[in-house]
């Protein structure tokens, strides 16, 4: 060291570098693995991997002796290929693999395990396979991460002692490392060349690492520059509204059961081709019903047809991957490629097959039905709410795919931009020729924009329906309650067509001879009259009122005056114009409960 021998810094750049590129495929595919491996031996293998991390170097050194030594069935092969591994500079590759390789398998598992694996999802169902989803989706995002893996194995690597002076040996000119240089220069007296060779180390080090932030710091200006002037194409009709207007409806079959720790899905579900829409209250099981159906959860039992293809049949052992099922979903975050351009993502979702320029012409006609042509290079992270929506719907589309998932899409925007944007669906939606299921806790939402509803409860299909049925006649309390309605009394028979009404104070007349434990009506179905004089009209006294800009709801207790706010029976909806015209009528007023519109449970 003391005569400025190099020789142990290019031996040292040699195995960091080996050392570092085997480890970077080595340590990301082990996180790959074990980012989806759940089985018994998962707790072990992770041991194993972490092990050189938390062991003496010295301990790594000796077990590495001990594989690799002649009298081991791997040392035994190499000597009879007249290799040998012990005392050669492969020796310093194989320990620095070892020692850093822990390093970058926790950094990329960790980066892996930040990724939203909606993301992940989202690009099965688009029909990319899992080398593309790897490549294009995962990889790309944990970059930041990996890049960190690298610079850590280097380091670690490029400093490297105990395991390599054991297995390596300190040959000078072959396996002296500059750490070996060191530590000899120093038992030696040498202070100077261990002071050098020590300033090699730390200016390596420092410099792999602040140039890794330094790329970091210039990505976003560079992302944004890079953009690709190929893709401002004319735009041409979709393909997606002009098919054959011959060909039958489509069609899905759904019957399907899926246990989980605290919640079983056991849902029938059938689609005639009209936009269905899956209400269903919070953890009702809505979304674990459309990743089913998109193959992204695997189900127990049971089988899912759609236009007579099979996607899961759990007795013929059949189950489709997502990449497979030409299914097209719309997830609640939208789950928009953050590293893609909007383009990027449109083009994700077109089939194979294509030449670039038809592919260019898709994406056109997919921003222009969204109306946002033009804006092909901006990124998600430039986009409102409404455009990131807008993209996904588009990028769903382009994959053609036979049926439609939107899971909420609606749910993370405000008033105005809900309306906006429903209207624009409704209009996508009605050139759409494929099945479309929209996933909903909002009863109106799903009434303005789809002509079937079906009603999930507690993991169960407990109605399914044309959407006016459903409203006009709900088949049991909880859908009535589901869909609005808000008065509801437990009844008691009095005679034929009589009930009491015992929560409400009134005895009522009803139609035909219905009964049940329950009895409710609608609040926009009571009436304010000026006399008692049709059937079931009682004095009422308004309690209290609470408005919306376009409605009043009215709160009354029925046949006495209240003694407190919350003394009410009944409410009642009233437009403005209509509260405006009879605020001033005075108490009692007359409340009529239509024997027409009273409904029985």
């Amino acid at each position: 060291m003391s005569d400025y021998n190099l020789s142990p810094l290019w031996i040292s750049l040699r195995i960091a570098g080996l050392a570092t590129a085997i480890t970077f495929v080595l340590g990301t595919l082990a996180a790959y693995g074990m980012l989806h491996y759940r089985g018994r031996w998962r707790s072990l293998i992770e041991a194993v991997l972490i092990a050189p991390l938390v062991l003496p170097p010295t301990v790594v050194g000796f077990a590495l002796l001990l594989v690799f030594g002649r009298r081991t069935i791997l040392g035994q092969l190499l000597a009879s290929l007249d290799l040998s591994v012990i005392f050669t500079w492969y020796a310093g590759v194989i320990t620095a693999v070892v020692v850093a390789l822990p390093l970058m398998y926790r950094t990329a598992l960790g980066s892996f395990q930040q990724i939203d694996p909606t993301l992940l999802a989202a690009a099965r169902t688009l029909g990319a396979s899992g080398v593309r989803v790897f490549g294009q989706v995962l990889l790309p995002l944990a970059l930041p991460g990996i890049l960190a893996g690298v610079t850590l194995s280097f380091a670690r690597a490029l400093g490297e002692f105990g395991a390599t002076l054991m297995l390596a040996g300190n040959i000078p000119g072959r396996t002296q490392t500059l750490s070996m240089a060191i530590f000899f220069a120093v038992q030696a007296g040498d202070m100077r060349g261990a002071a050098l060779g020590s300033a090699l180390i730390l200016m390596l080090s420092l410099g792999v690492v602040t140039g890794v932030n330094l790329w970091f710091q210039r990505q976003p200006l560079q992302r944004h520059r890079s953009r690709n002037p190929s893709l401002r194409v004319a735009a041409v009709p979709s393909t997606l509204a002009n098919r054959d207007p011959g060909a039958p409806a489509p069609r899905l079959w759904v019957d399907i059961h899926k246990r989980l720790p605290h919640f079983e899905l056991r849902a029938h579900l059938t689609s005639r081709g009209q936009p269905l829409g899956l209400l269903g209250a919070s953890g009702s099981g809505k979304s674990l019903l459309l990743r089913c159906i998109a193959g992204i959860e695997t189900p127990d039992a049971g089988r899912i047809l759609l236009n007579d293809r099979v996607l899961f049949d759990a007795e013929q052992g059949i189950r489709l991957p997502s990449a497979q099922r030409r299914v097209g979903v719309i997830f609640q975050n939208y789950a928009l490629f953050p590293h893609l351009t909007v383009g990027q993502n449109i083009a994700f979702g077109i089939p194979a097959g294509l030449s670039e320029t038809e592919k260019q012409e898709r994406i056109q006609a997919q921003l222009k039905s969204i109306q946002l042509k033009g804006w092909e290079n901006r990124y998600p992270s430039e986009l409102s709410g409404g455009q990131q929506q807008r993209v996904a719907l588009a990028r769903a589309l382009a994959s053609d795919p036979e049926i439609l998932l939107l899971d909420e899409p609606f749910s993370a925007l405000d008033t105005h931009l809900r309306s906006h944007l429903e209207h624009q669906m409704s209009e996508i939606l009605a050139d759409y020729k494929g099945v479309t299921i929209l996933v909903t806790h909002n009863m109106e939402e799903a009434f303005r924009l789809c002509e079937d509803l079906a009603v999930l409860e507690h993991g169960q299909i407990v109605a399914q329906t044309d959407k006016r049925r459903l409203f006009e006649a709900p088949p049991c309390l909880s859908i009535a309650q589901l869909t609005g309605c808000k008065n509801i009394s437990r009844a008691q028979p009095l005679g034929p067509q009589w009930i009491a009404a015992l929560d409400w104070g009134c005895e009522l007349q009803i139609q035909g001879s219905r009964s049940g434990e329950h009895i409710a009506i609608r609040a926009h179905h009571l009436a304010l009259r000026r006399d008692g004089s049709l059937p079931n009209t009682f004095p009422a006294w308004l309690v209290k009122w609470s408005e919306t800009p376009h409605r009043f709801t009215l709160f009354f207790k029925l046949n006495s005056p209240p003694s407190h706010s919350q003394d009410y029976h009944l409410q009642a909806e009233v437009l403005r114009e209509r509260w405006q015209e009879m605020q001033n009528w005075g108490s009692p007023w007359w409340l009529q409960l239509d024997p027409s519109h009273l409904m029985m449970f």
